[in-house]
């Protein structure tokens, strides 16, 4: 008997996990995201590298929900995330009851911290699969528990945040998002406010979660030697649009784009 192999279609394939479509953003004036179009797929790791005011963290915050789109529409697993059906089947805006629903899949990790002061470690990391998915507490403590074990914090559990350095309070960030069992994981600038050792402690930490587990992950960062190394595809933005974009190998060993070779060669002398 012979068993026939199972074999993916190449629709299935190509389906994204996210999907930017001629996405705009504008703050007055000011164009932060241009008609930008990005497919990324299921598990992959992106770093999205580029000066500061190209729109990289506006493209998080555009996923997170956090900041609303001026135009086009994003797209999560073949689903729009910013806009949902009307009573005629045309997409409108989504509102926030939608907005809600789309975000539960989605961890965002910040610059700063924003634990709560007053709240342990655990506290911290099991309030919202307590208030949001209506966890039981015994099983909320028993999840933070766990994640807290896993960024090398399981000792750390009853400690509030003014008792954990900066890189300890990053990782209880990390494992606060990870609460939520997302599909997506974003971190934007997560190492920027650390200094060298600490930042160590915390890239760790987002390497084993890329080696480990089945998370697409978006990073935007300046550590071009992580992102080299984490990423499966690096995208370069400026002026609100991805310049060039390919493998870590492509983009840092032969950038095709003048502006990208200006941009590498002022982050490695500065490094």
């Amino acid at each position: 008997m012979t068993t026939t192999p199972m074999t993916t279609t190449t629709e299935e394939k190509a389906e994204p996990m996210i999907r930017f479509r001629d996405v705009s953003k504008r703050y007055g004036a000011l164009t932060v995201l241009d008609g930008l179009n990005l497919d990324i797929a299921r598990n992959e790791k992106v770093a999205l590298i580029g000066p500061s005011g190209s729109g990289k963290s506006t493209l998080l915050r555009t996923l997170m929900l956090l900041d609303d789109i001026d135009g086009g529409v994003i797209e999560i697993d073949g689903r729009p995330l910013t806009h949902m059906a009307s009573r005629d089947g045309k997409l409108v805006p989504a509102d926030e009851r939608y907005k809600r629903e789309g975000r539960r899949g989605i961890g965002m990790v910040f610059q700063s911290f924003n634990l709560f002061p007053h709240m342990t470690a655990l506290e911290n990391v099991a309030e919202a699969p307590s208030s949001v998915l209506d966890l039981s507490r015994k099983e909320a403590r028993e999840r933070g528990t766990e994640l807290l074990e896993m960024v090398g914090l399981g000792d750390k559990l009853e400690h509030y945040p003014s008792q954990l350095s900066g890189g300890q309070q990053q990782r209880v960030a990390i494992a606060r998002a990870l609460a939520m069992r997302p599909q997506i994981m974003l971190f934007d600038e997560v190492t920027s406010a650390l200094d060298p050792e600490l930042c160590g402690e915390v890239l760790s930490v987002i390497r084993r979660l890329g080696d480990e587990h089945d998370l697409t992950m978006l990073m935007v960062t300046h550590q071009m030697g992580f992102a080299k190394e984490f990423a499966d595809r690096i995208c370069f933005f400026s002026e609100g649009r991805i310049l060039e974009q390919g493998s870590p190998e492509q983009v840092f060993g032969a950038p095709q784009q003048e502006r990208t070779q200006s941009f590498l060669r002022a982050v490695m002398e500065a490094g």
